[in-house]
């Protein structure tokens, strides 16, 4: 498998503290350049985390010749714009998510790609990758939980500094962008579909406008998802899968450790019997480092990305669906 060349589109600390090193400890690919509107920072990032080049703007490390792929952690409001000018420049692309602002952006997206058929472009939902949900995913299909019925999930974190991106709701910040996108990811993972209608229950911060809390229902043709996510609570995280004759929990489900194992619980529900609870284990990996493989992978093999463009806009109609629903506080019908 060739080795794929990326440039790093911005200094974000995403970037720095996870996807970079994660990167780097691929065999598959090499973090040869990163860039940003100042050059100082760039060169200091380059030197800190040994990246030969560093560039003082964007369209110069697009304009960089050895580089194959871009990686793309900008604000969300940027992703879309860049990701376009990426392409352009015939670069394959990872964009963190959400992909755009709303699926008016994912659909443009959807539409320029269409023009660069030889070229890749992902959106980094990097938990999918990890073994967990692999394992997961596999226990519900082959009806290890009897028929899925119910999925609950909660994520959460606090941060209430009004210069943080994820606090100014003009370049895409607030809960739901950033981490309620993750429940609906995967709700729509497990059930293999998308619902037939939503509702959901929003709390608006009253200086920055962002949505801190907020708490969504899904409806899967009678099989629900129900999430909370929030800005400005106490860190937690967790999803529990129910079927009728079991449950799967999944214990750190998003921000799953590089460094150490992760474990999910299965417990059945044996008929005139105890209940058996068995632990999966999976031995410490970086789900990042998975993402950069599979991402190489589809690019030197010219094969399908784990996730094509087409689910990032499903997710982002079903997100916008759920905040109209709150904001009407109704049901929503859904149609994707």
């Amino acid at each position: 498998m060739n080795t794929i060349r990326f440039g790093i589109l911005s200094t974000a600390k995403i970037a720095r503290q996870k996807v970079i090193p994660a990167m780097q400890r691929s065999a598959h690919c090499e973090v040869t350049a990163i860039c940003s509107r100042n050059l100082d920072n760039a060169r200091q990032y380059s030197k800190q985390l040994g990246i030969a080049k560093a560039y003082g703007s964007y369209e110069e490390l697009l304009a960089d010749p050895e580089i194959n792929a871009v990686y793309i952690p900008l604000p969300n409001h940027l992703h879309v714009e860049w990701s376009i000018k990426a392409l352009e420049a015939g670069k394959h692309v990872l964009c963190e998510k959400p992909i755009g602002l709303n699926s008016g952006e994912a659909q443009k997206l959807i539409d320029a790609a269409s023009c660069f058929p030889d070229l890749k472009i992902m959106e980094a939902f990097m938990y999918r990758h990890h073994p967990q949900w692999i394992e997961a995913k596999k226990l519900v299909e082959s009806g290890a939980i009897g028929e899925l019925i119910t999925i609950q999930s909660f994520f959460s974190y606090f941060n209430n500094d009004p210069g943080n991106i994820r606090n100014i709701s003009d370049i895409g910040g607030g809960g739901m962008m950033d981490i309620g996108c993750y429940n609906i990811s995967l709700s729509r993972f497990l059930f293999d579909a998308e619902p037939d209608r939503v509702t959901g229950f929003i709390d608006r911060d009253p200086d920055f406008g962002t949505d801190r809390l907020f708490s969504g229902m899904m409806d899967f043709g009678g099989k629900v998802s129900s999430f909370t996510c929030s800005t400005q609570l106490s860190p937690y995280q967790r999803v529990n899968i129910l079927g009728t004759s079991g449950r799967i929990e999944i214990l750190i489900p998003f921000n799953a450790p590089p460094d150490r194992e992760c474990e999910i619980v299965l417990q059945k529900e044996i008929p005139d019997q105890a209940s058996s609870l068995k632990t999966f284990t999976f031995p410490a990996c970086d789900q990042y480092t998975i993402q950069a493989d599979l991402f190489c992978e589809a690019i030197s093999e010219d094969s399908q990305l784990p996730t094509p463009l087409s689910d990032s806009l499903n997710n982002m109609l079903v997100l916008e669906a759920l905040v109209h629903a709150a904001d009407g506080k109704k049901w929503l019908e859904f149609k994707a």
